[in-house]
């Protein structure tokens, strides 16, 4: 059995880089560069991280042979996710950017934007709501995204190489 490596552990915050994408040429297969390039990063601004996860609901299979009921792989599901963000006093453009019914693709390197890593994970989204938190609390402002997800993400992707003559 071969020995396992030293595992470099590593916190996400600061090192996942969170994008919003109004267009992919071929979401399957994860945006380009330059579409990474043409989105917007949302890292900074952001509060708070709710699901993003690729859900499976087994289904029971019992039979007769057996008191123990196994299971086999059924539908795949991304249950409804959410971004927190903190409110600018003055800047309204991630409001503007994510009004409710906006379609487009929330893009998370997970690692960080390290070209050729196969971390990059790509939602296609509808906004379902954005709404501001309310609280007397000693805290930043903030407001809520809610995003469904419409169709099956794109999990695993390698990140593209910057394009000749750009930066990554």
């Amino acid at each position: 059995m071969p020995e396992l490596t030293t595992q470099k552990r590593f916190m996400r915050r600061g090192v996942s880089k969170f994008f919003f994408l109004t267009t992919i040429a071929n979401p399957k297969i994860g945006p380009s560069r330059a579409e990474i390039a043409a989105g917007t990063e949302l890292s900074d601004r952001i509060s708070d991280v709710e699901g993003w996860a690729l859900e499976n609901t087994p289904i029971e299979t019992p039979d007769m042979g057996t008191d123990y009921t196994s299971s086999i792989p059924g539908e795949d599901k991304a249950d409804n996710s959410a971004l927190t963000f903190y409110e600018d006093k003055e800047d309204s453009s991630v409001e503007t950017l994510l009004t409710k019914g906006v379609e487009g693709y929330v893009v998370i390197l997970r690692k960080g934007d390290v070209v050729g890593s196969p971390s990059m994970d790509t939602f296609p989204v509808r906004v379902g709501s954005r709404s501001a938190s309310y609280t007397a609390a000693a805290e930043a402002a903030k407001f809520r995204v809610s995003f469904n997800i419409t169709s099956k993400p794109s999990l695993d992707v390698v990140i593209p190489a910057a394009a000749a003559g750009g930066g990554a």
